[in-house]
């Protein structure tokens, strides 16, 4: 039986990746420091420790004791919006962190790790954004996601450290946090119509973006150590149609049966048109029929309703408060 590290596991992509290993066999354990995901998102069968991917202590308890075959990275803080202004908690914990646990996988010889990246390694640069295109971050997020990624590639090179990154975009479904006010733009929707509060849009909602459902993006990211040629590849993974924000508001609107209005809010400083090609991932994975957006939606509807309204969080420790978004000061 293979045993895996899901890091960031009670969070909204990890708890799907942690699903999807557990049907696939695996042993998996669970680390999370709980900070954006929740304890109840954690796969029953999995083992669960609570901590942090900086906790140099711990992780290597953890590679000592459960002799990880892999390890998928999910844990990150992934706002980028957010992130010009918590740039020290952002590099601790999205680069740093990971490069705790690649350190650990040199010394424990773990078979391949698996590293959940994102889009906003690309910038503004023209899309559709393929593999082959040269990265230019636009936000600290950015900039650590692909610091990881490169780190990884020279690590393989000098320890020869196996990896898999994964590139998503704008994923959203069932265990997203609801309560997250600076991320997660469905999530962010669902919650306010729950609430009867207007959908905030920053802009005029034309800014384009191809929103992704769960079920087209985690299964690739549990079974790609079983897939050869994708070892040491980067792969975009996520959905090809791309939709504006005001219509992904509208649509929000009729999965959740819930007439609402928008906010519209002074644009912020973001990426306009961003959205990716999936050819390679066809290519080695195979392909399949993703989800639209509205049975996505609609799915994610269900839930929600279920879970509930949530209480919109405030980040406590916002390190520059110049330019920040009014409506992130707001109660």
């Amino acid at each position: 039986m293979n045993t895996s590290l899901v890091t960031g596991g009670a969070g909204f992509i990890g708890a799907h990746v942690t699903n999807e290993l557990i049907a696939m066999g695996h042993r998996v354990v669970v680390l999370d420091d709980l900070s954006g995901g929740f304890r109840e998102n954690v796969h029953p069968d999995a083992l669960f420790t609570e901590g942090s991917i900086t906790d140099e202590q711990l992780v290597e308890e953890l590679f000592m004791q459960y002799k990880f075959d892999y390890v998928y990275h999910l844990a990150a803080y992934a706002a980028e919006g957010l992130s010009h202004f918590i740039k020290k908690f952002n590099y601790t914990n999205n680069l740093i962190g990971s490069v705790v646990l690649i350190n650990a996988a040199v010394r424990h010889k773990v078979k391949c790790f698996v590293f959940t990246s994102s889009i906003a390694v690309y910038g503004s640069v023209p899309p559709p954004m393929s593999e082959e295109t040269q990265p230019l971050p636009e936000d600290p997020y950015g900039i650590a996601k692909l610091a990881v990624e490169q780190d990884l590639k020279t690590t393989h090179e000098m320890f020869g450290l196996n990896y898999i990154i994964f590139r998503p975009h704008n994923v959203y479904g069932e265990y997203q946090n609801l309560g997250d006010r600076y991320r997660n733009v469905v999530g962010i929707f669902m919650n306010q119509l729950m609430q009867g509060k207007s959908l905030t849009v920053f802009g005029d909602g034309s800014q384009t973006r191809a929103f992704s459902y769960i079920s087209d993006v985690a299964p690739h990211i549990a079974r790609s150590v079983d897939v050869p040629d994708a070892y040491n590849q980067v792969f975009n993974v996520g959905a090809d149609r791309q939709f504006t924000v005001k219509e992904l508001a509208d649509s929000t609107m009729k999965a959740m049966g819930i007439e609402g209005e928008i906010r519209f809010l002074p644009a912020r400083n973001e990426v306009l048109h961003a959205h990716s090609d999936h050819s390679k991932i066809r290519k080695v994975f195979g392909t399949s029929d993703p989800v639209d957006l509205l049975t996505g939606l609609t799915r994610m509807a269900a839930w929600a309703k279920e879970a509930g309204i949530r209480k919109s969080s405030r980040f406590e420790n916002i390190e520059i408060t110049e330019n920040l978004p009014q409506v992130w000061l707001e109660d």
